[in-house]
């Protein structure tokens, strides 16, 4: 039997090779230690970052946990990987991609005392996986912090100042690739409930970042290396290969990230090279290459411009894109957007980190002695220079309609480069004249630091500016929370929530006129849930709509992309409600996704519904209304979202938002209906709800 299976194999492979090969599997292998297996986390087998990896990937993957509770990547260390069952099996897998998460149980007391020979273990490491399988893809992880206070248990220390610089130099020297895990917890120990394993929300955040990396498209046959021509000096700059090398006088730099991104894209740092990193690190490891060209103390004067046109010219004949990134801290504000606008086709978007917009700010109110050097390189008298127009505050409406994205970040507390007199006033001018800028606030920051602990807004800005930024609200995976303040019963977390709503479908199966689902406001209805503890619309959804039958499917925390896997793997066809209400959307906010995005996801639930509910009629609601006034940055991404959703085809559904259901006539939320945090509802705003709903439900269920 067994040959004749192999014969039928073989004449397949002969016959239909390429179908054959598309029903094989990519195989991702986690290896690591409690931090992989999920310890200590709610529903662990369905939670931990490789099980949500394998979700958001789908089935053409297959995903493999390999993580042991304990284990230390020094072989001498108390509990050594390579010693364990795991590590055999990962051997034996055929993996394509693999991850390596470990340092964490390395940092303790017992084990650090072997520190030096961490790096040849690594090497070892990666060398025995390598032999398993030609090239295998291997990424590196860098350990999440710890917030425990014990010096001789895991030592956030040693993480953050050691092991982390051993890992950069494995990769450096091994030529594997990285992923930094540490900023995503920064100023988040809840993430992390016992102080050192993530929660399954924090495992979510793992998996989405694991996910960016295994589905990032490359071009795999650059090497801006072999394309230089000059004279170079290389060194590792956090574990990525750096040339120094002479242009055109002037000392350059370029980066050179692991794996090149399709289309080749590029950050230009100005000033200040290797200070705050953070966001270069994060866009090296998403395969931006970072380049530096020294032009001193120019102020982005034309002959400073002259160089970098050479300089941009050299770059782009060796293959990078024709659009650049440009960032700029400090003075670094005045260089990059003066070259901007010499060359505004030339710039995908523009990051300006406590920028100097004008010159009479500072350096004239800061430092004498660059007030001078900025009146000889543009060959000013002091009465020429104090009427100079030449910084980009006086160019705002010109830069405004050059077309390129802006994000600013500013410390408030800035007496520096204070944002009143350089970054408020440029915003205000570049929104008047209809431009793209984004200003982020870092509530009592001086000058210092620049940049973010946790740079992902930053990178996300650029990664958007670029086309290469994921959206995670069209995924569908389910949901990661876990906590009490969800309004669940004890020992009920998200998937109990989710069988729940199932079994409560599936009971009442073609007997249920309105369904309403959603996330945590939804959960408020109650319906006849079992799980939950909060039920503060009741009363005034089951008055309303006490003629029909209707259930909650509302779920506390869900994003988008949430519901839509619920959608798609629960009882919702099945139980063919006749009038099916969607409002979610809210909870996408804290993962920085911007309106498009949570648009996108609300309207892949519309289109999935019309799809595959045709018994069912939808009524979209989006999200209600958030942010106590019109200026909020919330309210302003609540008007994106139902600007796109108001400009969709509507056909097969009904759109109904509710804005002026809960706003008061100059635009605020009506306080009465709404808790401290201006999202939910209290018993007001669910009559209030109610009430709006009610007349277009009539109209459905009428017909």
């Amino acid at each position: 039997m067994k040959k004749r299976s192999s014969l039928f194999l073989l004449l397949a492979l002969l016959l239909f090779p390429s179908t054959v090969t598309a029903q094989r599997k990519i195989i991702v292998s986690c290896l690591g230690t409690s931090i992989t297996y999920g310890a200590g986390m709610y529903n662990r087998e369905k939670n931990n970052y490789p099980q949500q990896l394998q979700y958001l990937l789908g089935n053409n993957y297959e995903v493999h946990n390999y993580g042991v509770n304990g284990a230390t990547l020094l072989d001498k260390g108390n509990k050594p990987y390579r010693s364990q069952p795991a590590y055999e099996q990962a051997l034996s897998a055929n993996s394509d991609i693999i991850f390596l998460e470990f340092g964490t149980n390395d940092s303790k007391q017992i084990n650090w005392q072997h520190k030096e020979e961490f790096v040849q273990n690594y090497k070892a490491l990666i060398g025995a996986l390598q032999k398993k399988k030609h090239s295998p893809r291997i990424i590196l992880l860098l350990p999440v912090p710890s917030y425990l206070k014990d010096s001789t248990s895991i030592n956030d220390s040693i993480i953050r100042t050691q092991i982390h610089p051993f890992i950069q130099q494995v990769a450096y020297e091994t030529g594997v690739e990285l992923i930094n895990l540490y900023p995503g917890f920064i100023g988040q120990p809840d993430l992390l409930p016992d102080q050192i394993h993530p929660s399954s929300i924090g495992a979510a955040m793992i998996a989405r970042r694991l996910y960016e990396a295994v589905k990032v498209k490359e071009d795999p046959r650059f090497n801006i290396y072999r394309k230089m021509h000059v004279a170079t000096t290389g060194s590792s700059f956090y574990g990525y290969a750096c040339y120094d090398f002479t242009y055109a006088g002037r000392n350059c730099k370029i980066v050179q990230p692991r794996v090149t991104a399709a289309g080749r894209p590029w950050v230009w740092r100005a000033r200040f090279w290797g200070h705050e990193p953070q966001t270069d690190i994060a866009m090296l490891e998403r395969g931006y290459h970072i380049v530096y060209c020294d032009v001193v103390e120019m102020f982005g004067n034309q002959t400073c411009i002259d160089i970098w046109n050479k300089y941009y010219q050299f770059l782009t004949g060796m293959g990078l894109h024709k659009k650049a990134l440009l960032e700029g801290m400090s003075r670094g504000g005045i260089y990059i957007y003066n070259w901007a606008q010499a060359n505004p086709d030339k710039v995908a978007g523009i990051y300006a980190d406590a920028p100097q917009l004008d010159f009479r700010s500072w350096p004239r109110k800061g430092s004498l002695t660059n007030w001078e050097i900025f009146k000889q390189q543009y060959h000013l008298t002091e009465e020429q220079a104090l009427h100079f127009t030449g910084a980009p505050l006086d160019h705002a409406e010109a830069i405004a309609k050059m077309g390129f994205p802006m994000l600013h970040a500013v410390g408030d507390a800035d007496s520096t480069v204070p944002v009143a007199e350089n970054t408020a006033l440029f915003e205000q001018r570049i929104k008047a004249a209809g431009g793209n800028i984004t200003v982020i606030h870092k509530p009592g920051v001086a000058h210092h630091p620049h940049s973010l602990a946790n740079p992902k807004p930053i990178v996300d800005f650029m990664l958007q500016a670029t086309g290469h930024k994921i959206n995670f609200a069209v995924l569908p995976v389910p949901g990661a929370e876990y906590r009490k303040a969800a309004g669940w019963k004890i020992d009920n977390g998200w998937w109990e929530q989710h069988a729940d709503i199932d079994s409560l479908l599936q009971a009442q199966k073609g007997q249920l006129d309105i369904v309403f689902a959603g996330n945590s406001i939804t959960q408020g209805l109650g319906g006849h849930r079992t799980r939950t503890t909060n039920r503060a619309g009741f009363q005034a959804f089951d008055s309303t709509f006490s003629k029909w039958k209707w259930e909650c499917a509302g779920i506390s925390g869900d994003r988008v992309q949430n519901l839509l896997w619920r959608l798609q793997n629960g009882q919702y066809k099945q139980s063919q409600p006749k009038v099916l209400v969607v409002t979610i959307g809210v909870n996408n906010f804290g993962d920085n996704d911007s309106g498009a995005e949570i648009a996108a996801g609300i309207l892949e639930i519309a289109n999935w519904v019309k799809r595959n509910m045709p018994g069912t009629k939808l009524l979209l609601t989006g999200l209600l209304p958030t942010g106590f006034t019109p200026e909020e940055p919330r309210r302003q991404k609540y008007n994106e979202i139902h600007q796109v959703l108001a400009a969709a085809n509507h056909d097969g559904y009904t759109y109904l938002p509710l804005t002026s259901a809960f706003t008061n006539s100059d635009g605020t939320l009506d306080a009465g209906c709404y808790a401290k945090d201006g999202i939910h509802l209290t018993a007001e705003g669910y009559r209030r709800w109610a009430a709006a709903l009610s007349p277009q439900l009539e109209k459905m269920l009428a017909k």
